[in-house]
């Protein structure tokens, strides 16, 4: 990708912003990826599968800087510029795919929440994606020579949406999911914004009881803790519907479900993501496609991790031909290594080229201090394994900054009388606010 291109301003500010807040950025991504080659396009390869009407799962492990957050945001921003609906969620404490206080309804109301498209990348589509299946259908009629507004328009309509949802009626709770459908597509066409509200409001699982939802909405059942998963497929099977190439779901953290200390609970969110796992990669799910990052410890610890649960370790041990430099990117499991340091340096060079334009400046860097300044990093105690992108970055662009706004400043005496040192990383702990490429 050529150091050149021209990043928008608005992306280049929240680009500098969120890596020097040691963030992943959510958007403008393409302009900073390094490396990953295969990984992508193994991700891509899946795409093709779910653009034929298949379905994927994949785990994406690494450890402590490994790029697992950037990475599914990579993918994701890959997903929208395909043509697919995409939706994301970090599991906390609070939000789990299972649990006794709501946590896992929380983990749907949040990818509801960030629900995108092409056209709303920062997420909220979901109205946008309801009225364009409308619009989709109201286009096939007047293609029949019938004209909106009229009687015979309306009842062509009206068939035609019970036509298409016919094929949510076949799915667990698809009878209501098609009752919200309606509801939705009756204020679109009237202009009731309450009656549209409430039915967003049914899709976003924030009805609080199955008895507010019947009065508003008369619907018999709303999304729990429980059920959560059905309402999702119908949600990808409803972007199907609406002409996108399929449904993406990006689950990051998953080392929270790791750190949960009763087993019980513990079991549960992992029987939750093996029923997701069975049904994608039994083709259940035509066009769906889960993307889970965690921590090896998160996969392997037969303790407390996925391979404590025999199902899931039967499902994701390694391929036992891979070994000896060997990969198999076809495997549900990618493992991430850290980045090289060649690949870090072509980074900062790339950070620091966005900055030089960002604030229409030249930064007083040589390529030799550069490489000096990326050689006293990796130098330092621990580097070797602790030493990230995050941790570089952040620092570099502290330092552009200081270099800026103070034009007498040396970059070598800034860089000789400041102490560096890589972060010290718990084996068990996840980057929860990680940035990698």
């Amino acid at each position: 990708m050529s150091q050149t291109r021209t990043v928008p301003r608005r992306i280049s500010s929240m680009l500098l912003n969120s890596l020097s807040g040691g963030v992943v950025p959510r958007t403008g991504l393409e302009y900073i990826a390094i490396g990953r080659t295969d990984e992508i396009n193994a991700i891509l390869s899946d795409f093709s599968d779910l653009e034929a009407d298949g379905s994927c799962f994949r785990f994406l492990i690494g450890r402590y800087g490994s790029g697992k957050s950037f990475l599914l945001r990579l993918i994701r921003s890959h997903g929208l510029d395909r043509g697919f609906v995409t939706c994301d969620a970090d599991l906390s404490p609070e939000r789990r795919l299972v649990g006794s206080k709501g946590q896992g309804l929380a983990t749907y109301r949040e990818l509801m929440r960030n629900l995108a498209t092409k056209a709303s990348p920062e997420g909220g589509a979901l109205p946008s994606l309801l009225s364009k299946w409308i619009t989709a259908m109201q286009t096939e009629c007047a293609g029949k020579g019938l004209t909106p507004g009229s009687p015979e328009f309306q009842a062509a309509m009206e068939a035609t949406i019970r036509e298409k949802c016919a094929a949510f009626d076949t799915e667990v709770h698809g009878f209501d999911f098609t009752f919200a459908v309606t509801s939705f597509y009756k204020g679109f066409v009237t202009g009731d914004e309450a009656a549209k509200n409430a039915a967003l409001k049914w899709f976003r699982g924030e009805y609080a009881t199955k008895t507010e939802a019947k009065k508003e909405i008369s619907v018999s059942d709303i999304p729990d803790d429980n059920t959560w998963g059905d309402y999702l497929k119908l949600v990808g099977a409803l972007a199907r519907a609406a002409g996108y190439k399929g449904l993406l779901v990006f689950i990051d953290e998953a080392v929270n479900l790791y750190k949960i200390t009763q087993s019980v609970s513990r079991e549960q969110n992992y029987e939750k993501l093996l029923n997701l796992y069975n049904d994608a990669m039994q083709g259940r799910l035509y066009g769906m496609g889960f993307f889970v990052g965690g921590t090896p410890q998160f996969l392997e610890d037969t303790r407390r991790g996925l391979f404590s649960y025999e199902a899931l370790r039967s499902r994701l041990v390694s391929n036992r031909f891979a070994g000896e430099g060997l990969k198999d990117f076809s495997s549900p499991v990618i493992r991430l290594s850290r980045l090289t340091n060649e690949e870090i340096y072509a980074l900062i060079r790339r950070v620091m080229n966005i900055h030089a334009t960002h604030f229409d400046w030249t930064p007083p860097i040589s390529e030799e201090e550069l490489a000096m300044f990326m050689q006293d990093m990796a130098s330092r105690i621990g580097a070797d394994s602790l030493l990230t992108p995050r941790e570089v970055l952040r620092d570099f662009i502290g330092l552009l900054n200081v270099l800026r706004q103070n034009p007498g400043a040396s970059f070598k005496t800034l860089v000789d009388t400041t102490t560096f040192q890589a972060a010290d990383a718990d084996p068990e702990e996840d980057d929860f606010t990680e940035f990698t490429v």
